[in-house]
């Protein structure tokens, strides 16, 4: 069995020969570039200068001798940005700094930083869905995005992977908080509902677009589309369920349905950090298939009862091994055995890919990482 063919055995509720795993066809299912260097120095392979995919979260690019070194199953890839924006850095003595195609600003400390923080918000002071349609917001179906896509889809084809096609750009909550700012985007929406709706209608739009144009050049090579959106806080939704069933749910809706009429052979990912057990009913029936990162640390993500509950419908990227205690901060045994309860719980009867509960992060050991690869290679 090809490693395609066992995810999308496995993705149609059927038991494939063994667990799938993935490392890295997301940007939510990767490794930081401090932990990728020392897991390559671990694992014997050669040293070199890692590339860096995703500038915010610091994700490495995982080399080819990497996938065969950690027997991983399928590959992936985003978008590049448009063609007009280039990626530049400025420098103070505390941070480093730059700002995305979207106007949006982010800095990392100059001494010990791991990531890019949010520190600049270029809508903070719109104020009606005007001034959202002024926005210079990029092109989502700039060509620049698309080089050398078709060509990565089928090398994950040759290799005998499956492909995961990865969108645009975050969804409108986590964009609506990048662009007006968290308190901002927050108090839009109780009080200023038009403007944070334009502002979710201009994402969708441009989503949207992104779908219809990529998918005619590389929809027959994708298996799996990710999107996703940060709905979840470690206790509760971020918002109310009844304000995400009006404001959000109806738009996500709307997306899903555009993309499956594009692509109706492929399972759709969605991503979504936290305690989202309230809204997980409505996100089957906005047609989710497939949810990552199923985070088992967060209130009511128990594995075994979302299985129970939703394992006939949804399949189950993720929540492998938990990243906010248990990896960076247990025992490799302490590892093994929480590889081994979420496999008991997610794998019987198909629709479970393995993967950490989010990226591998720069504070994981080592040790923990290959106990983590040696015990799904024994229990998966």
């Amino acid at each position: 069995m090809t490693s395609r063919e066992r995810i999308l055995k496995t993705l149609r509720h059927e038991e494939p020969d063994h667990v799938p795993y993935d490392l890295s066809s997301t940007p939510v299912t990767g490794i930081h570039v401090v932990a990728y260097r020392r897991l390559r120095k671990a694992l014997n392979l050669p040293e070199r200068n890692p590339v860096i995919w995703h500038q915010m979260q610091q994700l490495a690019w995982v080399d080819d001798d990497m996938h065969e070194a950690m027997q991983t199953d399928a590959k992936g890839l985003r978008p590049k940005a448009s063609s007009s924006w280039t990626f530049q850095t400025t420098q103070d003595i505390d941070y480093i700094y730059y700002t995305d195609e979207w106007g949006i600003t982010r800095r990392r400390q100059t001494d010990g930083g791991y990531y890019f923080d949010l520190c600049v918000s270029p809508l903070d002071s719109a104020h009606t869905p005007t001034d959202i349609e002024k926005y210079p917001f990029p092109d989502s179906t700039d060509e620049g995005r698309f080089v050398g896509l078709r060509d990565l889809a089928e090398q994950a084809q040759i290799d005998g992977r499956a492909f995961v096609l990865g969108g645009v750009c975050a969804g409108m909550l986590e964009m609506g908080q990048w662009l007006r700012g968290f308190d901002n985007f927050f108090c839009d929406l109780v009080d200023n509902r038009p403007l944070a709706e334009a502002l979710c209608d201009k994402i969708i739009e441009l989503k949207m677009r992104y779908w219809s144009r990529v998918l005619p050049l590389v929809g027959d090579l994708v298996d799996v589309i990710q999107e996703g959106d940060d709905y979840g806080a470690q206790n509760r939704l971020q918002i109310s369920p009844k304000l995400w069933q009006e404001i959000f749910k109806p738009r996500l809706v709307q997306l899903i349905s555009h993309i499956k009429k594009l692509a109706p052979h492929t399972f759709l990912f969605f991503h979504s950090c936290g305690s989202i057990y309230d809204i997980i009913p409505d996100l089957i029936e906005a047609g989710v298939d497939v949810l990552n990162p199923v985070q088992v640390a967060a209130t009511n993500m128990d594995s075994k009862q979302l299985k129970k509950e939703f394992g006939h419908e949804l399949s189950f990227w993720g929540g492998g091994v938990d990243t906010q205690f248990v990896l960076p901060l247990g025992s490799p045994q302490q590892v093994r055995e929480e590889v081994k309860k979420r496999i008991d719980d997610f794998a019987p009867g198909g629709g479970f890919v393995f993967n950490t509960v989010h990226n591998i992060q720069a504070d994981v050991p080592v040790e923990n990482i290959l106990a983590m690869r040696d015990a799904l290679r024994e229990f998966g």
